[in-house]
């Protein structure tokens, strides 16, 4: 694709298109339901800039969507993944979507990248959890537009990740699937955000832990922000909530930031509740 191709191109494409393609970019992977949520508006849900607007119905919503994506597909500017979410009968709500080539070369035009990024036919581990991110980026892009919080940044991976220096002088490298700052009226909460699957052992989630503290003794992010956020697991359930909650608290090293409620573990139902601000939420004045 020649420069003068990508600048026509780019000239076809509405702003909730481009919007749809940086999304794609940001999230790596979105269903057609995620896109929906984000792009689509319904009836007196606010709108925001490249969202078009507002449909009657969720149905129209949905209609409006995969008419929208079938034709980006058409440019090769995004492409669907082979594997459905729901399988078959989840229908087009299911399908898994990326950037194509086209979309990947208009991307990287735009923002002056010189690395080009390969996107294969991810395993359904990594989409599944890809996704779950994507979700809670999602809720928290809707819990703005509705007014119960103000989205202040959100970064997700690889924006997300951080890097420090071990005490043994060794390049080390934090990857949260999500850091986001909002405000409520009265306070400020700075997240780092873990989308678990319920996937991973104990002693995994014990190390990542381990390795968050480490990040926090090194004072970098506390020498910017003036403070270290909380970080918060979230899960599919309380049977998961329990089990997480459990093995950070016997782990030794981890004690005393438990006890001070730098780690939360929430569900995913009670996720909302947590950044707008329940009692017991970690927040900053």
């Amino acid at each position: 694709m020649k420069f003068n191709d990508i600048a026509s191109l780019i000239e076809s494409l509405s702003e909730r298109d481009l919007s749809i393609l940086e999304s794609l970019r940001t999230h790596r992977a979105l269903t057609t339901v995620l896109i929906r949520r984000l792009h689509f508006p319904i009836g007196g849900e606010p709108r925001e800039a490249g969202s078009g607007k507002s449909h009657a119905t969720e149905m129209a919503a949905a209609v409006a969507t995969i008419r929208v994506l079938t034709r980006l597909e058409s440019h090769r500017l995004i492409t669907r993944l082979h594997r459905r979410i729901g399988g078959v009968r989840a229908g087009s709500t299911g399908i898994v979507w990326q950037l194509g080539a086209a979309g990947e070369r208009l991307l990287r035009a735009q923002h002056g990248d010189s690395a080009r990024r390969r996107y294969n036919e991810p395993s359904p581990n990594f989409i599944a959890h890809t996704l779950a991110a994507a979700d809670l980026a999602i809720h928290l892009y809707e819990l703005a537009r509705q007014g119960r919080i103000e989205l202040l940044r959100l970064e997700a991976e690889p924006e997300s990740w951080r890097t420090f220096l071990s005490v043994h002088g060794a390049r080390q490298w934090l990857k949260p699937d999500l850091f986001a700052i909002t405000a409520t009226e009265a306070y400020e909460n700075h997240l780092f955000i873990e989308a678990d699957n319920a996937t991973e052992h104990a002693p995994v989630i014990v190390r990542k832990a381990l390795q968050y503290q480490q990040y926090a003794n090194s004072g970098i992010h506390q020498k910017y922000h003036g403070l270290f956020p909380a970080v918060v697991w979230v899960v599919p359930d309380g049977k998961r909530k329990v089990a997480i909650r459990v093995a950070l608290a016997a782990e030794p090293k981890l004690r005393d930031l438990v006890a001070a409620e730098l780690f939360q573990v929430v569900t995913t139902e009670e996720f909302s509740e947590f950044v707008t601000g329940t009692p017991g939420s970690p927040a900053t004045p």
